[in-house]
């Protein structure tokens, strides 16, 4: 674990320093953070970016930092042994929690009106990421089930009952 967290902390900073974005990155292991996960998350720490900076991290609806993500998770495991290979999270500015947060009540609002409806929902345009939570969160519900329909850029997330 060690080593992932170094890894990753490092290959996001050079990144950062790439992007001519003056920001250091600190870890926190997944246990402490308050969404469940097993991913080392690598925060941007952000007091000294002023609003620009951070939403060009962000970027629009979050595709950069989904982007970012995605290259980490893919680069920082290219040829490491499988159970070597880590999980990774980037956040900043408490973008991800608050993501969370949204995607929890999305999933509850979507599995409300199935049940009153007894029709399925069509989710909105979601990531493969997000698509992915909402069908964690809604896993353990006996009555309901969750599929992905469609390619991308166009995938949805259907809710449905049982």
């Amino acid at each position: 674990m060690e080593n992932q967290v170094q890894r990753g902390t490092e290959w996001l900073s050079k990144l950062l320093e790439l992007m001519a974005i003056p920001a250091a990155v600190v870890t926190e292991e997944a246990d402490k953070m308050p969404v469940e996960s097993d991913a080392c998350w690598l925060i941007i720490e952000s007091p000294h970016l002023d609003q620009s900076q951070i939403e060009l991290i962000i970027g629009d609806r979050g595709k950069s930092i989904d982007a970012i993500q995605y290259l980490a998770n893919t680069l920082l495991n290219l040829n490491i042994d499988k159970e070597l290979q880590g999980s990774y999270t980037v956040e900043i500015n408490g973008y991800r929690l608050k993501r969370y947060q949204e995607l929890q009540a999305l999933a509850q609002q979507a599995a409300q009106q199935v049940r009153e409806t007894a029709r399925e929902v069509t989710m909105p345009a979601l990531s493969s990421a997000e698509r992915r939570q909402i069908h964690n969160f809604l896993k353990d519900a006996e009555d309901l089930e969750t599929e992905s329909r469609g390619q991308e850029p166009d995938r949805r997330l259907i809710v449905r009952l049982r």
